[in-house]
């Protein structure tokens, strides 16, 4: 998920918990109707490609998704199914608005349980006005939040049989390698899917995202698409240094009990204070347009601890999970055995095991 994985369980147990008279009934059925809309919305890709409607630079990128979908399957040995045959616009910017929430002193995370997927560090809504709502109605108990937007999410496979989860206008138009990233990510969480871990889940696709995304771009993209794909990696990369640096900070702060509740919010606005100047400086060693940089200067305005968090789940274990790839061979099928025999040991048994490959 890059992305969310709430609505597969909400499609799964809405009927369910109807009958069960569950007060949670107005989220689950706005997340089963949201999920139906996207994929009624979706057309096959070559239904789209004999439109004579359809723009030319939409055309081009479907038919490289294609591309990038059969190579997922013949060299990453990811499923073959009918995830990402289709497309839809939706006519907005992001498939989902997650909200995520934690404590004024701590980076973990509130958690939300659900039939299916199990709990998760977020909640995630269709529209965004409700999104909005549910973030102030957080914060009235005392949560910091961070609302953001999701392109694409994964319904684990379970919408296959109806279309499987479609190509969107949310990130179609990405760079290459990002592209090919977001498609081999999503497809990661069907090889596998833990319950009540979200970074396990997460940091699993995240490997298969960098490591196929980086055999994608030195084996099937052009030099320009490596070039384009490089300077945006290359910046994405010194801002998560930024925000990992800035994370372990504020960890450290929290991690001190015997601070008092003063003290702690006086350290924790100077660890913000700097994370917010070191950013200023690191755009502007980017130079170029500052509009490019919005998405930048959006999250670092908006920067607290729910969006601290939220990132740990993406990257906490990943070089772990590059390590055991390593160790496999680089034979994805080994790989993907060796990730389900941790999947099956106790939660901190496989996180031990990931962090002593490192």
């Amino acid at each position: 998920m890059r992305w969310g994985i709430a609505a597969v369980a909400a499609v799964a147990a809405v009927t369910v918990l109807a009958l069960a008279g569950c007060s949670n009934l107005g989220y689950y059925l706005q997340s089963a109707e949201g999920h139906m809309k996207i994929l009624s919305a979706a057309r096959p890709v070559p239904e789209w490609l004999s439109d004579p409607a359809t723009p030319e630079r939409i055309r081009k990128r479907l038919i490289l998704t294609q591309r990038i979908r059969a190579y997922a399957v013949s060299e990453l040995k990811l499923p073959d199914n009918a995830s990402y045959h289709r497309y839809a616009d939706l006519h907005r910017n992001a498939a989902i608005w997650n909200v995520v929430a934690a404590p004024a002193f701590s980076l973990t995370l509130k958690t939300w349980c659900f039939p299916v997927t199990g709990c998760v560090g977020y909640h995630g809504f269709y529209d965004e006005n409700r999104a909005n709502h549910d973030a102030q109605e957080l914060r009235a108990q005392g949560y910091e939040v961070s609302v953001y937007p999701v392109p694409a999410y994964s319904t684990l496979g379970w919408s296959n049989w109806i279309g499987g989860d479609p190509l969107l206008n949310t990130f179609i138009n990405y760079p290459e390698g990002e592209l090919a990233r977001l498609i081999f990510h999503e497809l990661a969480h069907q090889v596998l899917y833990v319950r009540d871990d979200t970074t396990f889940n997460e940091s699993f696709a995240v490997s298969v995202e960098r490591i196929g995304g980086r055999m994608w771009l030195n084996t099937q993209a052009s030099e320009q698409a490596r070039k384009e794909y490089a300077d945006y990696d290359g910046r994405r990369r010194q801002f998560k240094a930024l925000q990992l640096a800035t994370r372990e900070k504020l960890k450290a702060i929290y991690d001190q009990t015997a601070l008092s509740p003063a003290e702690l919010a006086s350290r924790k606005k100077a660890a913000m204070q700097e994370f917010r100047e070191a950013y200023v400086k690191l755009r502007d060693s980017w130079g170029g347009d500052p509009a490019r940089w919005r998405g930048y200067d959006r999250w670092v305005e908006q920067a607290n601890n729910a969006a601290f968090g939220a990132q740990a789940a993406y990257d906490e274990l990943v070089p772990g999970f590059e390590a055991l790839f390593r160790r496999e061979g680089g034979d994805w099928k080994r790989f993907y055995d060796a990730v389900k025999a941790l999947a099956a040991l106790p939660r901190a048994e496989r996180r031990r095991r990931l962090e002593e490959m490192t």
